[in-house]
């Protein structure tokens, strides 16, 4: 993975480069940043290993790789729908992470692509929330990556999602929602607030059945969402009173499941990109293949049992 870049800062009383990094990464334990600087991991613009004693340097920049966390085996294959000079768009599967965040460093679309594809300098042009399945694209050149997150920035990409959640004949369907919504740096969920609209979506029931075993029926909805807040599909669905299947957080925060416990996914999948490449001018429509594990074997998927179509994933 891409090294961790530290700038040290403009003003400050140490003497060495070692003095501040201690201090600043004191979380890590004691003498994990003396062991780097021992091992030569920490290097500066020139590739060179920094020395231990080597003179703090206002604004001077150092880089290191960050030692990996232990993390479980997402057990789903992770597809790839295309590839070209330009471009790998992926099917992603549930539980992985797009990109190294927090925990999930190995364990990330981004990783398994760049050594499955030996690809190092991959990069993703937009992320999926690690719960949510389905498709996300990458590029492949650092200097074009701009071009293609412009194109999600400016909404000039198409995306369809769908969901399974509960069914309520007196909604009518189909509508837009539109209303403002906030995530809070720290804080697990987002929120509908009151003021200028930030977030737009527009959902649509495409069939709805009898849930074996249980009273009520589910229903399989088509979600196109026109801006790209932080859980913006699973915060409107569960304002509508249609909170999708497996959803940890909304409409209430659930206690966590034990690291590796991957039974009941998110019944949430980004469908479909469409959208005109910006750097060759070709028309894209891609699809996912995946099924909603819920959709396709209800009673199997709440027993935690299901393993149809790609693991459901």
């Amino acid at each position: 993975m891409d090294p961790v870049r530290v700038r040290l800062p403009v003003a400050g009383t140490w003497g060495t480069v070692r003095e501040h990094l201690v201090e600043r990464l004191s979380g890590a334990g004691a003498g994990v940043v003396d062991g780097m600087f021992d091992a030569g991991r920490i290097v500066g613009a020139d590739g060179r290993a920094v020395a231990a004693d080597a003179p703090f340097v206002p604004g001077l920049f150092v880089w290191f790789h960050r030692d990996l966390p232990d993390e479980v085996p997402v057990p789903f294959a992770l597809e790839v729908v295309h590839r070209d000079e330009h471009i790998v768009v992926a099917d992603k599967p549930h539980f992985l992470a797009t990109t190294p965040r927090g925990s999930h460093v190995a364990e990330t679309a981004l990783a398994r692509l760049r050594r499955e594809l030996d690809l190092p300098e991959l990069t993703a042009a937009h992320r999926l929330d690690r719960l949510t399945a389905g498709l996300v694209l990458f590029t492949v050149r650092p200097g074009e990556r701009g071009a293609y997150q412009t194109l999600f920035r400016d909404r000039r990409v198409h995306k369809e999602y769908e969901a399974v959640a509960p069914y309520d004949p007196v909604l009518p369907l189909p509508r837009t929602v539109r209303n403002r919504i906030v995530k809070e740096r720290g804080v697990l969920t987002a929120r509908e607030v009151p003021g200028e609209t930030n977030a737009v979506s527009h959902v649509e029931l495409v069939e709805h059945r009898d849930r074996p075993g249980e009273p009520g029926e589910l229903a399989r909805y088509r979600l196109t969402p026109t801006t790209g807040q932080t859980h913006q599909l699973r915060v409107h669905m569960a304002a509508l009173g249609l909170p999708i299947l497996g959803d940890p957080l909304y409409p209430e925060v659930t206690a966590p499941v034990p690291a590796g416990d991957f039974r009941r996914p998110l019944q949430l999948l980004a469908r479909s990109l469409d959208f005109t490449d910006p750097v060759t001018g070709e028309e894209h429509r891609f699809r996912s293949g995946r099924v909603l594990a819920a959709w396709a074997s209800c009673a199997r998927w709440a027993a935690g049992t299901y393993d149809g179509p790609s693991d459901g994933q």
